[in-house]
């Protein structure tokens, strides 16, 4: 299922058509960066649909092998290195026990006067059904106890390599020792920055002076994992009936922020069931479930409005 707003253009058909008309003006160059980036000739074109802040197109090739191109024009290479990044380090850390899509590459689109954009090629995945709640949630536990890529993570160390973006608000992650640190000041305090709304900083800053009490049943030191970030059912799906995650929004993070989307996510009791018995469900998790949430929250609340106030302003009430 959707939520509202979430993925789904908000721009008028005329603007999508306008913009798929400026993206086409395009099409050719990207079509050449694919020809020699794996030396073989396009053979086709098809768009694939957009999203508030990216469209998205299909390349076929005559090696039978398929290009899967996101484009957001006028961004820079900010949002898609981010992306990038969340893949590779996702990938090395999930192993075998997901699907997740090969990088290409990520590249600008030449400037011309007025406009520019960026786009990011990647392995076209033939999506279906993938496996079971279980195995979806052994795989992601499995991913989560996993060493990190990055050796700042290693070390113990929060955040990740380059900022990145959650939907299309701007995500920072610089390298901190601490997690509730982190947590309170680039995600929670944040958002509610962006959100410039006087009754919800007041509510994250009353969370944030008692924050580390949530985690008093939490083994310490808490270990970074290697996080999606944004994991919903839009970003779940299959290959081959493996798991298959996508669309990352990647940091280093505790493992429990994972599941801050999971009001829309779908994830059910065999789910639960096979991600504890990776890793062992620890005190408070509800509450802190629910912290975690919160961050998703006030994003959407920033990223399409007032309808996301409520369900932020409750979360703040019931914690304070």
């Amino acid at each position: 299922s959707r939520v509202p707003g979430r993925r789904s253009s908000g721009s008028s058909f005329e603007n999508k058509r306008r913009s798929m008309g400026a993206w086409r003006r395009e099409a050719a160059s990207v079509a050449e960066w694919i020809e020699t980036k794996l030396d073989t000739k396009v053979t086709k074109e098809t768009f694939a649909g957009s999203s508030d802040w990216a469209s998205n197109y299909r390349y076929d090739t005559e090696a039978k092998k398929s290009v899967f191109v996101k484009v957001a024009l006028g961004r820079d290479t900010t949002m898609f290195t981010g992306e990038q990044q969340g893949l590779d380090a996702m990938k090395h850390a999930a192993g075998e026990a997901l699907t997740i899509p090969a990088v290409y590459g990520v590249e600008a689109i030449a400037n011309r006067p007025g406009r520019s954009g960026s786009f990011i090629a990647m392995e076209c995945l033939q999506l279906s059904r993938g496996g079971s709640q279980a195995e979806l949630g052994r795989a992601l536990a499995l991913m989560h106890s996993a060493e990190p890529l990055h050796e700042e993570a290693k070390q113990g160390k929060f955040g990740f390599p380059v900022d990145n973006t959650i939907g299309g608000t701007p995500q920072p992650n610089p390298w901190t020792d601490d997690w509730i640190e982190f947590y309170k000041e680039h995600r929670l305090r944040h958002q509610a920055r962006l959100a410039g709304n006087a009754e919800l900083t007041k509510g994250v800053e009353n969370l944030c002076d008692k924050l580390e009490s949530y985690f008093e049943g939490v083994q310490r030191p808490i270990k970074p994992a290697t996080l999606h970030g944004d994991l919903w059912s839009g970003n779940i799906s299959g290959v081959d009936g493996k798991p298959c995650i996508f669309d990352p929004a990647s940091y280093y993070g505790h493992s429990e922020a994972e599941f801050g989307m999971s009001w829309c996510a779908g994830f059910g009791d065999a789910f639960y069931q096979a991600y504890f018995d990776v890793l062992p469900r620890e005190e408070g998790f509800e509450k802190r479930a629910q912290i975690y949430k919160l961050y998703h929250y006030l994003n959407h609340y920033n990223l399409f409005g007032s309808s996301y106030y409520s369900s932020a302003a409750s979360i703040l009430s019931s914690l304070g």
